[in-house]
């Protein structure tokens, strides 16, 4: 075969398996789209067509009535603004102790600093339920238990998994940047805040994004250590009017799609930031 044959079969099996892979990525696609089409789906029939098989995809005729009164059975806007408020406090207190830490970890030399970075790794290993009795233990002295700072108040004191993620970022970094600011006058601090943060935007956005969403989707923190219902949030408001309201599938689903909305146009604006960051982060060891 000669050479303009072999290089249009190299670029035929470039094209197979490029359409091979859009192909797979479809098909996923649709396979974990199908559960929130049908969370939707539900959330607009009445009730004779939830449970019909074979099932009904398209509601005829579409309740939108169903968002209004399921949110009127519950404190909606109550608890929308906790969730936002604990969210809020959450997302700059894991971005801004995180990245500090990080950038100790791999901007500056000081004696130790590889082992403390394991010791801080190895805590990801231990579950949150073993520590659980202690910090309630610890938030019951301290006179927190009822209040949003059990919840918001250990964001500020660093994520091991946030701190691993940043400080391979910041590795990829050349330290010639820092080296020039340090030339210039620039303090440690500066050359966080001016230097390295704004080349890190792909990375505090992977972590941003995984902070709201721990944080909006948390259901075991709230339950423990808020005690008041004005002080409830979100994912706990579901649960009570899934103890209340089991039977009513469609104020149920409409509910939950309404909780679910912030966090996927969350994910759907910020992407490709999202992407780039996963992609770029671990790239220098």
């Amino acid at each position: 075969m000669s050479a303009a044959g072999h290089a249009f079969t190299r670029r035929l099996r470039r094209i197979g398996g490029s359409a091979l892979g859009h192909l797979a990525l479809i098909v996923c696609g649709i396979v974990f789209l199908v559960p929130f089409a049908w969370l939707v789906s539900t959330s607009l029939k009445a009730d004779p067509q939830i449970f019909v098989f074979p099932p009904v995809w398209i509601p005829r005729p579409v309740l939108w009535r169903n968002y209004g009164e399921a949110l009127r059975y519950i404190h909606f806007l109550t608890y929308l603004r906790n969730t936002t408020y604990i969210c809020v406090l959450v997302v700059v207190g894991t971005a801004l102790s995180s990245s500090l830490v990080a950038y100790s970890f791999s901007r500056l030399r000081w004696p130790g600093r590889d082992a403390l970075f394991l010791v801080a790794l190895a805590t990801m290993m231990v579950p949150f339920q073993v520590t659980l009795i202690p910090l309630v233990i610890l938030f019951e002295r301290m006179g927190w238990i009822g209040s949003f700072r059990p919840l918001w108040v250990p964001a500020f004191l660093g994520s091991a998994f946030f701190i691993f993620l940043l400080r391979q970022f910041f590795m990829t970094i050349p330290q010639e940047l820092s080296d020039a600011a340090r030339i210039d006058g620039a303090s440690e601090f500066d050359i966080y805040w001016r230097v390295i943060l704004p080349l890190a935007k792909p990375a505090l956005a992977t972590v941003i994004l995984f902070a709201f969403i721990g944080a909006w989707n948390d259901f075991l923190g709230p339950l423990i250590f808020l005690s008041d219902e004005s002080s409830y949030t979100l994912a706990l408001g579901l649960q009570q009017f899934q103890s209340q309201h089991e039977s009513e599938w469609a104020y149920l689903m409409a509910v939950s799609t309404v909780i679910s909305l912030p966090v996927i146009l969350l994910f759907f604006f910020a992407q490709r930031t999202f992407i780039r960051g996963i992609a770029l982060t671990g790239l220098k060891g």
